[in-house]
């Protein structure tokens, strides 16, 4: 379990690490905003399309090899990515070049780090029983959140003399390394006890995006009894087949599409309105600091509501989300008036707190309304919807706050209020 934890950790905590130093890079390359948020969307896009490629993998060629291969592309992304801004800072390589290399490293881990997170789910819920299953997979999803928080904390202590702004990338690569070795020298091969699908799991984009928390279903016997792992997934005829269309799912969907870009906006503009408004524009490498800290409040803001809130108050799919989504709205404000560190801290947290609630809201909104056996087609649904507010709303975002903040932030405001009344209006109380 320690060195799944560590797979996990190290891949969301290097991703939220990259996210609060990529705006100093870009202002300190000379790049328009926008091309540096542009710049996650085509990473983010291969991940929506091969994360169920890679799930399905996982379950017919080994869970261990799939892991491997997901810290490879880990690996081989950000080891290119710190070489080619490294050299892009240094004037190697023009800003428009740096820029497209950048991208062209970043795909490495929408390509192949997406086979990590629903190999580790499936290695583990095979070689666990119902009785221990909920538990274990509830501590691998918490590194997801765990590293979310770390890696914005831990981006300003990396940037070392020598490295500069690249440190996160360097040290993070290092790090996969040696999670590498352990995992192919001490990890068990797949001797698995109970049958287990991967589960698809949503990148970790940003500080605030979670993983689908796993349900403790079995593909074997239903109670819970060693069965023979299949072969292959179930085929599905057009006619058994879920899709977004479904007048069961519509309303979900359509709740986490909307609210899904509102908080990629807010997320793809943070940093850059971090620069701008402490005045930072002329002094990047002094910003890492300073967006660190706001994602990492909106880090545990997240996990407060996820970890907290949510269980504490027993909160249903509908209250879950229409409260989410007016606290989002709420925190908007704030982050769009705010002039100082402390009230734009403030405001991403109560918008982190809120979207925080939102998502584990929507998401088993959509899996209470089909039935047991549609189940694995409703989250890959799910999946593909957080991942779809990924490909374009950040750069989106950046390109109306570049014109017009505040037709930026009236934007995203909208489409947060939009649920609101999406959910107030369409969805059924959540049962007492």
């Amino acid at each position: 379990m320690a060195l799944l934890f560590a797979v996990m950790l190290v891949t969301a905590a290097g991703n939220t690490a990259m996210q609060s130093v990529m705006p100093s890079i870009g202002t300190r390359l000379g790049i328009a905003d926008v091309w540096v948020s542009l710049a996650y969307s085509w990473s983010a896009l291969l991940w929506m399309l091969l994360a169920p490629f890679w799930a399905r993998r996982s379950d017919r060629r080994g869970r261990k090899a799939m892991m491997a291969l997901g810290v490879i592309g880990f690996i081989l992304s950000f080891t290119l990515c710190g070489l080619i801004l490294h050299f892009g800072l240094n004037g190697w390589f023009s800003a428009v070049m740096t820029m497209s290399l950048f991208a062209l490293a970043r795909s490495f881990y929408g390509l192949l780090g997406s086979a990590a997170p629903p190999a580790v789910q499936a290695y583990v819920a095979s070689r666990t029983g119902r009785a221990d299953r909920t538990r274990a997979l509830s501590l691998v999803a918490s590194s997801f959140g765990l590293g979310t928080v770390l890696g914005p904390a831990l981006a300003p202590l990396m940037i070392l003399p020598g490295l500069g702004l690249v440190g996160p990338f360097a040290i993070f690569a290092v790090m996969g390394v040696i999670v590498l070795v352990l995992l192919r020298t001490r990890l068990p091969d797949d001797d698995p006890r109970f049958a287990a699908r991967g589960e698809v799991m949503a990148a970790p984009f940003s500080a605030s995006s979670n993983p689908r928390m796993p349900e403790n279903e079995e593909n074997g016997h239903p109670d819970g009894s060693p069965g023979e792992l299949p072969a292959a997934e179930p085929q599905h005829t057009g006619a058994d087949r879920l899709r977004w269309s479904d007048r069961r799912l519509r309303p979900w969907l359509m709740a986490g599409l909307i609210g899904g870009h509102s908080q990629a906006m807010v997320l793809g503009v943070i940093g850059f309105l971090l620069l701008d408004r402490l005045g930072l524009r002329g002094d990047p490498d002094a910003a890492a600091g300073p967006v660190g800290l706001v994602l990492m409040a909106g880090a545990a803001a997240t996990l407060l509501a996820q970890w907290g809130l949510i269980p504490m108050l027993s909160m249903g799919p509908r209250t879950s989300t229409l409260w989410g989504m007016g606290l989002a709205a709420f925190g908007i404000l704030p982050i769009a008036v705010g002039e100082d560190l402390h009230t734009i801290a403030v405001g991403f947290a109560i918008a982190s707190l809120g979207f925080g609630l939102f998502r584990p809201g929507f998401t088993s909104g959509a899996s209470l309304a089909v039935s047991p056996r549609e189940q694995g087609q409703a989250a890959g649904v799910v999946t593909s919807v957080n991942g779809a507010a990924y490909i374009a709303a950040p750069a989106i975002g950046v390109w109306l706050y570049n014109h017009s903040q505040w037709l930026a932030w009236g934007v995203m405001e909208a489409l947060a209020i939009s649920v609101v009344v999406l959910c107030a209006l369409t969805l059924r109380k959540d049962p007492v």
